[in-house]
């Protein structure tokens, strides 16, 4: 699918801004438009790492913000991926929406938090916030849950369960964006978060799987 294809259904800013970059979309971004990803549509996205996986949220949540339906919130597991994503975002966006990180004390309720389009958070970080009553999460639109996957570890999952329970509640109409490379039940994790599943395992680079054994390769 050719990025021309949804110009009339993006934003013009948001276009011109992709046209200089890209000119053809991967199969996981066409795959989750045709799932409604343009029309507000809950989606799981289950692709391989660099297949394209971000764009697909910046696409929904970007729209979204231009739109004037509200906010994005980018959720990841790591601080330090919070970091490189909160750099990447404000440098591809920096010039017409006012992206944050949002990742330090837990007590805090970060109230200028509601003068931004992008926040990018942990888990943690968003739990405390909701705790703490924010009255800007009620101009949320979007939620990005990255790395969603997590929801099964042992130490970070329940936060993450937790989360996105709290969230589904308090915005009825958000557009929850999920993505990840490694789900071993997609289908049963797509029925709970009432998102339309979007699987595909095309990759940027060829994966080759073999064993290395006294300078010896086997494949």
């Amino acid at each position: 699918m050719k990025l021309s294809e949804i110009k009339k259904d993006i934003p013009e800013k948001l276009f011109n801004l992709l046209d200089k970059e890209i000119k053809e979309l991967r199969p996981a971004q066409e795959k989750a438009i045709k799932k409604g990803l343009l029309k507000g549509k809950n989606l799981l996205v289950c692709t391989p790492t660099a297949s394209g996986k971000t764009l697909i949220a910046e696409l929904g949540a970007v729209k979204n913000i231009l739109e004037g339906k509200g906010k994005m919130v980018y959720i990841v597991p790591l601080k330090a991926l919070a970091t490189e994503k909160f750099k990447d975002f404000n440098k591809r966006y920096g010039n017409f929406l006012k992206v944050a990180l949002s990742i330090g004390d837990l007590d805090s309720a970060d109230p200028y938090l509601a003068e931004y389009d992008i926040i990018v958070t942990v888990a943690e970080k968003l739990d405390s916030l909701i705790r703490h009553h924010c009255p800007w999460l009620s101009s949320v639109a979007t939620v990005v849950v990255d790395e969603v996957h997590l929801v099964n570890d042992v130490g970070r999952g329940p936060t993450v369960e937790i989360l996105i329970t709290i969230l589904r509640k308090l915005l009825k109409n958000m557009q929850l964006i999920a993505l990840s490379a490694t789900i071993g039940n997609p289908e049963e994790l797509a029925e709970w978060l009432g998102a339309s599943l979007v699987i595909d395992k095309w990759r940027p680079v060829k994966l080759h799987k073999g064993i290395y054994f006294e300078e010896i390769e086997f494949y």
